[in-house]
């Protein structure tokens, strides 16, 4: 298959949960993804345990991992010395984004949104990195309207960025029209769409009200039937996740971004039935 499968992890913040986590990457490098990635704590709150994360996964598993890269609350001093360490260590892969301020942190910092940053990479280190950047097809949570959303996202990638992630959604239509509208404001970089398994419901419904992604009204309605029955509920969703992957790779997506919530599975099992479907 010519399409790319990468998994995204946040650092664990327990040595039992980083060695579960190398575990974890290990099994799932066995689908011969094109890269991982790690988030990135803003403002300082878990840099270290980043970088840490990345180079220890990188090691261990074989595969190429990509930090996560926040500059809200930073500087451009901060920021060299992070793509330094980066240089040094041979991550060449970045996902730039603009994050959130801590709590408590009023000073923006010397970046106030994603391009600024795509820029400064480019004015650092050249092509380097290979620079991913976010993407929503149901507009930002922040942003006024989809139309500024669009521009933004532009803007990014006039700024370099190489590729895209989106943010997780459950309409594959959603997804379509979005790069429609990209491609036709003269963006032609791969966007590859971010996949969410679904497990617990309570849990996506509230994390989905937050970060502005839409569980379609039907698909809520399925799910709460399930409330009382976790089996059901993984098996039916997990058999429409799988076949919103096969709809998206036969549209045309250059790949999928499992946001793998640090488990092999739904994942792994997701991707096979994939991977059985396409070849």
């Amino acid at each position: 298959m010519n399409k790319h499968i990468s998994f995204e992890f946040f650092p664990a913040k327990t040595e039992q949960g980083t060695a579960n986590l190398i575990t974890t990457s290990q099994t799932l490098a066995e689908l011969n993804p094109e890269f991982f990635s790690v988030t990135f704590g803003a403002g300082g709150s878990d840099q270290e345990r980043t970088l840490n994360t990345v180079l220890s996964i990188q090691q261990e598993s074989g595969i190429p991992t990509a930090s996560h890269l926040t500059c809200v609350g930073s500087s451009r001093k901060r920021m060299s010395d992070i793509l330094d360490t980066y240089k040094a260590n041979n991550i060449n892969r970045i996902v730039a984004l603009r994050g959130d301020l801590p709590m408590g942190m009023d000073d923006p910092g010397e970046f106030q949104f994603a391009d600024e940053l795509v820029s400064f990479i480019r004015e650092h280190s050249g092509d380097f990195f290979h620079i991913e950047v976010a993407a929503y097809p149901e507009k930002h949570p922040q942003s006024i309207d989809h139309k500024t959303d669009l521009n933004n996202f532009v803007k990014k990638v006039n700024a370099g960025a190489n590729s895209a992630i989106t943010q997780y959604f459950y309409n594959t239509d959603a997804y379509s029209y979005f790069v429609d509208e990209c491609a036709a404001a003269g963006s032609n970089i791969p966007i590859i769409p971010g996949i969410m398994p679904i497990g617990n419901f309570e849990n996506l419904s509230r994390f989905s009200d937050g970060c502005g992604a839409e569980i379609p009204r039907w698909l809520r309605i399925r799910l709460e039937t399930y409330e009382d029955d976790p089996k059901s509920l993984r098996a039916f969703a997990d058999d429409y996740i799988t076949e919103m992957c096969m709809t998206l790779i036969k549209r045309g997506a250059p790949g999928l971004h499992f946001y793998s919530m640090n488990q092999v599975e739904p994942n792994r099992k997701i991707c096979n039935e994939v991977l059985k479907s396409l070849n």
